[in-house]
């Protein structure tokens, strides 16, 4: 059961990031396309907690993703600077 939440968020920041993308394409507003490039980092956090829970359980791939929600969050906090 667990498995299939973790799968599913995954799936939804795919989800949302592709929305944003397409928002992005429209309007070309940037603020849009940081957005995104958060969620698709969210998404990969979430496809690596994935392997490391379920995928390979005996490895701890917590420092990888501390690495890739910092970097989702950084480019956030970068887009929002750049907008202000």
């Amino acid at each position: 059961m667990i498995e299939s939440i973790y799968a599913l968020c995954a799936l939804t920041s795919v989800v949302c990031a592709a929305l944003l993308l397409q928002g992005f394409r429209r309007t070309r507003v940037e603020l849009l396309l940081w957005s995104s490039i958060c969620f698709v980092g969210l998404a990969l956090n979430n496809v690596i907690l994935w392997l490391d829970l379920v995928g390979f359980p005996d490895v701890d791939l917590a420092w990888l993703r501390g690495i890739t929600a910092t970097a989702a969050l950084g480019a956030m906090v970068v887009g929002l600077v750049w907008e202000a």
